[in-house]
Order: C-alpha cells, then structure tokens, then sequence
C-alpha cells in the first residue's frame, strides 16, 4: 500500500450540481482563443517549450510588470517550502512569464484527471452517452408477461442510480426509475423468470492502483460497470456495498415493481453475465460526455475519473481495467497532443504518476479552444474546488483549473486572464511539501497575481 495521504475534501455532492451548472453558463467568459486547436487538429506552438520566445521587455511598463510578477511567484514558491515545478505562458504574445524547473517531473495528484478527461474527449467525444440497458432471453406473451431471463447490462455509467440521489449529486443522470419506466413502456407488464444483473464491461477490482485495487471510500465511489448511486448503501456516502452489481439489479426489482411492473417475491435476482443472443429490451443514457468530464474536474471526482479510464479501456483499449485504460490515455496523450508524462491511474491518487510543469501547459494550450474541456473546470470563488479560493482578488470568476492534493503535494493548473486581457496559462506543481494548506496558500497567491498582471500600466 501506498504511504496515507490526505487532499482537500471533495464539495458535498449537491454542490456539484451548481459546479456544473455555472461551468456550463462561464465557459465562454475567459476568452480563450478559439483558434487555438482542441483535440482534432495539430498541437500548436508550446510557448517557451522547445521554442525561442520573444525576448523579455527591458524597460517600461511592461517590464516593470513582469519584473514584479516573477519576485511575487519567487516569493510564493519559497514560502511553499518543498520542490517545486512552475510555468506560465501568455498565450496572447507566445511568451514564458515565468519558468521554474518546467521539465522536471513532479507528482501532479488531482491534476492528472485533466489527462484522463482529455482522453475521453478525444476517444468518446463529448457528446458520446453510456448506456444501461435491459436485454432479455425469452419471449413476451401478448399479455404481456416476459417469460424468460431479463439482464440488467451495465455500461460504465457513474452517474447510475436512483432519481433523488441522482438529482441531489449530480443535477442530471440516468436514474433506475427511466429505466424501469422504459421496460414498461417496451410493453411489459409482469416478468415470470429471474433477472440477472451484469456487470462485465468493467473488471470486478473496486478500488485503484492507490488503494491495492481494495475498496476504499478515497475514491468517492465504487468501480463497477453496473454501479448504483456510486456503490454506496445511502446518500451519506460512508459505507460502500459489498456487491454494487446485485444492489443494483436489487434496486431496479424495486423500480419495476413501483412503476407498476409484477415481479413475484420469489424472483430469483442474482449476478451474472449476458449471452450474445439476448435481445435488447429498453435501456437509459447518461449525461454525453462533456457533462460527465465536468462531474470528473470541476469537484475533483475520483470515482469518476477511475470509472471513465476503465470506460476507456473497455471501449478503446484490451478490456475494461484499470490498466488497459492507462494504456490509452497514455497512447492518446502521445499521439494527439505530443506528450509523454507517466501514467498509473485516472485520478492522480497514485504516487507512480508523474508529470512536468511544461507538459502540463503544453496541453492547457492545445485545450484552450476545447469548450467542453474548458468549461469542465473549477472557477475561483464560484465553483468546485476553487469555490473558496482566491477570494477578494481579480481571480474571482476569472481564473479557472485544476487543483491536486495529496498528503506531501498540493497542485493548481489552468488559465487566467491578466488585467490588460492577455490569456494566461499557467501549472503550479509543489511536491515535498511538509504544509499542504500553506501550498494551497501560495498558489492561490500565484494565482491572483497572474490575474493582477498588466503590461500595459506596469502593475504586477
């Protein structure tokens, strides 16, 4: 097992409802560049990686502006303590701000969903939707009665589950009651055999590199590829079910019978997997993609950011594992944005993930045109895990990105808009910290000062 560790409690899962929510409505606020390519075209020039840039102004405001901004982020990064990776890069001028061991690789916690997310727009798209569905081995009599096996075949949805929790949690999602409601209106309206719930798509392993693939309510939920309301037993999320597939099938017994579907008592409901000559019976969606990527980065879910990768593997790789969805997003990340970082799992939980500060930046500027990819991300002072950071400063509903915690680490990535307009992307990675709340600090500083930069009037 890996060392303990800690990170910043994820937000109650009502507030990510409003996460996403005002995601969706400030996407466009920053303004990042649209030229700028997303996932289908070519990466474009890594301001100050592997590229001369401008040389740096010598006299005058702006000068005087940047002169300050790099002695406020020195400052910062020595108060933080520990080792350090930092770079920041006007878009707007192709020009490096500020570089501090850039190619050095560095643990990047909750920063390496940004990878994971990046993978499932490219691979899936973001209007790609999974499903769950119903199939059915029998017959339907003209009464009405399915007389025959019914499997209840999960896809990787994370969002599952009852309609409450879903509608608390998330604000959206595919809820057990549309699907039962779906079977009904399929034409059924008794079933006379058992009803096997199957979970397959996925590996049976509930937890992640981090936690010895064990359960482990660290990762905010419990990996299946038939999951309901996360695998947990109740909407206070302390306890996880033993056999997330059974409580499932369990619970769509239930959501049959309430939708005014006979399921007699003695209906056997038991676990198991589909054969291919099944026929598809009615099946509910989940949110498309880009929705589901802003559940993952935004509130910093570790349940979704695992489930998505073995979505990834199972779609596009050799199965559904944690493994197999490595090695696409590790292929992908390679092939479409040119970067090598090194890869363990989807959530950045593992110690064996590392990454550069530069590589980081590299894909915030290949990403910048992405509206989804952007609008996935917190804000600061209004949503996610930047809800409550940098308040009272020009950061506020200005800055968006990424934060990653760990016990010795603390992580922020993302983008600003400086005071004369400039696009601002930027990745601060601190590692061997012995304070995690005081790195947080610093970031948050380094973050606010990036939105106080003007070349214009020489304030930095």
């Amino acid at each position: 097992m890996p060392p303990p560790r800690s990170r910043i409690p994820a937000p109650p899962r009502i507030v990510r409802v409003l996460a996403v929510a005002l995601a969706i409505a400030g996407a466009s606020l920053i303004g990042i560049p649209s030229a700028v390519a997303g996932n289908g075209g070519a990466p474009p020039p890594a301001s100050g990686i592997g590229l001369a840039p401008p040389p740096p102004p010598t006299s005058g405001p702006a000068a005087n502006a940047l002169r300050a901004l790099r002695q406020t982020l020195g400052a910062e990064l020595a108060r933080a303590g520990g080792q350090s990776s930092v770079l920041v890069v006007d878009m707007t001028t192709n020009t490096t701000l500020y570089a501090a061991a850039p190619d050095t690789p560095r643990l990047p916690a909750s920063v390496q969903k940004l990878y994971t997310t990046s993978t499932a727009l490219a691979t899936f798209g973001p209007t790609a939707r999974l499903e769950t569905s119903v199939l059915g081995l029998g017959a339907l009599t003209a009464g009405g009665s399915w007389r025959g096996l019914l499997f209840l075949r999960g896809g990787g949805d994370p969002t599952f589950g009852d309609a409450g929790f879903d509608r608390a949690a998330y604000g959206t999602g595919a809820t057990v009651q549309e699907l039962a409601a779906n079977l009904k209106a399929a034409g059924i309206r008794s079933v006379a055999g058992a009803i096997v719930g199957d979970e397959t798509f996925l590996d049976a392993l509930r937890g992640t590199p981090a936690t010895s693939f064990a359960p482990s309510t660290e990762i905010e939920g419990e990996l299946s590829g038939l999951s309901y309301d996360a695998g947990f037993t109740t909407s206070a999320e302390t306890a996880l079910q033993p056999r997330p597939a059974l409580a499932a099938t369990q619970a769509f017994v239930a959501a049959l019978r309430a939708a005014g579907v006979s399921v007699p008592p003695q209906t056997p409901v038991f676990t198991g997997s589909t054969p291919r000559s099944a026929r598809l019976l009615a099946s509910v969606a989940s949110p498309p993609i880009a929705t589901l990527i802003q559940l993952t980065n935004a509130p910093s879910d570790n349940y979704f950011a695992e489930t998505l990768l073995k979505d990834i593997g199972a779609s596009y790789g050799a199965g559904g594992t944690t493994a197999a969805g490595v090695g696409v997003v590790a292929a992908t990340i390679a092939q479409v944005f040119r970067l090598r970082p090194s890869f363990n799992d989807g959530s950045g939980l593992s110690r064996f993930d590392h990454t550069t500060a530069a590589q980081v930046v590299s894909l915030l500027e290949q990403q910048a045109g992405d509206a989804p990819f952007v609008a996935s991300l917190a804000v600061a002072g209004v949503s996610g895990t930047m809800q409550h950071e940098m308040l009272g400063t020009p950061a506020v509903d200005n800055c968006r990105g990424k934060t990653g915690t760990l016990s010795d680490v603390a992580s922020l990535v993302g983008y600003c808009t400086a005071r004369n307009g400039d696009q601002l992307a930027f990745a601060f990675l601190e590692n061997g910290l012995q304070n995690t709340d005081l790195g947080h600090a610093t970031e948050d500083a380094m973050g606010a000062a990036l939105a106080e930069y003007d070349p214009e009037t020489g304030a930095g």
